[in-house]
């Protein structure tokens, strides 16, 4: 739904049921990702009495290229690559359900991680400790120990916005759309109109419909639709790991 339907929603909520109702701003799907390879050997091990848990993981991490997007699964590429059984073969599938459960929640801010190869290529076991939960959390342990040091980026989401006013309004407008971060893509003269095409930030959108009406006296309107991820400012990254956005 677009905000006006929001608006409108709110406001029957309030007069014809009566629910006060607190409005919040929006939050943005943000996506975390990682942009150098990185190698991380982890042993997760413990003792307490009777049966131990023991599990070493070592896997090597890097960004996805563009062609091999299509092939990851919810953000990953999990490649097995461990040779002379080094892992047992049980305990490969716990491992990359520790990595893809470490992906959901997020390292920098708890949104979900992206756009990552994860490689399996070495690792240890007991023949008494080792266990599928051992190495499920072995797995998550050692993927959020590489992301923090594979420079780790906040991805924000942009949108594909076009804005229709009349001829008069348009410096404005543009003014506008560059404040919020806007890279402008193109102007289209129609007969004493003109299209806007900009590329925004979403983050950046929010009460946009109202601020378009105050601007063009009601007059202009405009569509949004998503176009891609594209990394965030460090400033904007460091307010949403703060929990500020």
């Amino acid at each position: 739904m677009g905000e006006l339907h929001l608006e409108v929603l709110v406001d029957r909520m309030m007069r014809e049921f009566g629910v006060q109702a607190t409005v919040g701003r929006p939050r943005v799907a943000y996506r975390e990702t990682i942009t150098r390879e990185v190698r991380s050997d982890t042993t997760f091990k413990r003792q307490s009495g009777g049966k131990g848990q023991y599990a070493r993981v070592v896997i090597e991490m890097e960004p996805l290229a563009d062609e091999e997007q299509e092939l990851a699964k919810d953000g990953l590429l999990f490649e097995d690559a461990i040779k002379g059984g080094s892992i047992p073969r049980e305990f490969i599938r716990p491992t990359e359900n520790g990595i893809r459960e470490a992906l959901v929640g997020g390292v920098m801010a708890g949104y979900p991680v992206v756009g990552v190869k994860v490689r399996l290529v070495d690792g240890a076991f007991h023949d008494v400790d080792s266990s599928e939960m051992a190495f499920k959390v072995a797995g998550s342990m050692a993927f959020k120990d590489g992301f923090q040091r594979a420079k780790p980026v906040l991805l924000e989401p942009t949108m594909k916005v076009e804005v229709q006013a009349p001829d008069e309004y348009i410096g404005t407008i543009v003014g506008d759309l560059s404040s919020r971060r806007g890279i402008i893509a193109g102007l289209d003269p129609r007969g004493g109109s003109t299209s806007v095409r900009a590329n925004v930030p979403l983050g950046e959108m929010f009460g946009y419909a109202t601020s378009l009406r105050n601007m063009t006296q009601g007059r202009g309107n405009f569509t949004m639709e998503f176009e891609k991820y594209m990394p965030a400012p460090n400033a904007i990254a460091e307010e949403v790991i703060k929990g500020k956005v």
